[in-house]
């Protein structure tokens, strides 16, 4: 139920927000901001959520700061390091891949590795807030952003695949 709160309020402001910005601005805006927003949807559940559920609660737990040393899980042989780490890489290889294709192609490496960033930061900080279960660690820091990386170098390797489906979809528009 927690998580249906979120959910319901991400629906409302796809219908009521940003559908009707990006539908007239053409199919292929409308396209690749959609698969954008349900991507940053899934990290959101995957990362934060239950977000509203919990607002009320965040100032019952104390604030964690974040674990400054990386790869220390790695070097202590703690936990199922390995496996976070991947799956960090993996969470953020598609922000790589669409961020540009949402700017019309135009962010460069460097662009797209700093709103990567930008993005990891924030739910790093805000992950301990929310849920004071939550860890925040500089080792996720840094894998996202090799995993935004690996998405940018995707798009750039199939740039020529992506801008000839999003020309076919603007020209049906």
């Amino acid at each position: 139920m927690k998580y249906l709160i979120d959910f319901i309020t991400l629906t409302f402001f796809y219908i009521f927000v940003f559908f009707k910005r990006w539908k007239v601005k053409g199919k292929d805006v409308l396209f690749v901001n959609t698969l954008m927003y349900i991507y940053l949807s899934f990290v959101l559940y995957f990362t934060l959520m239950p977000i509203i559920a919990s607002i009320p609660f965040v100032f019952n737990h104390p604030y964690v700061p974040m674990n400054l040393v990386p790869f220390i899980d790695a070097s202590a042989g703690r936990g199922d390091f390995l496996r976070q780490i991947v799956l960090n890489i993996i969470m953020t290889v598609p922000f790589g891949f669409l961020f540009p294709l949402t700017r019309n192609g135009a962010a460069q490496l460097g662009t797209t590795v700093l709103f990567c960033f930008l993005m990891s930061l924030g739910i790093e900080i805000l992950q301990p807030l929310i849920d004071g279960s939550r860890a925040s660690d500089i080792t996720d820091l840094i894998t996202n952003v090799i995993g935004g990386v690996l998405g940018y170098i995707l798009y750039a390797v199939f740039k020529p695949v992506t801008s000839s489906i999003l020309d076919h979809l603007k020209k049906e528009s």
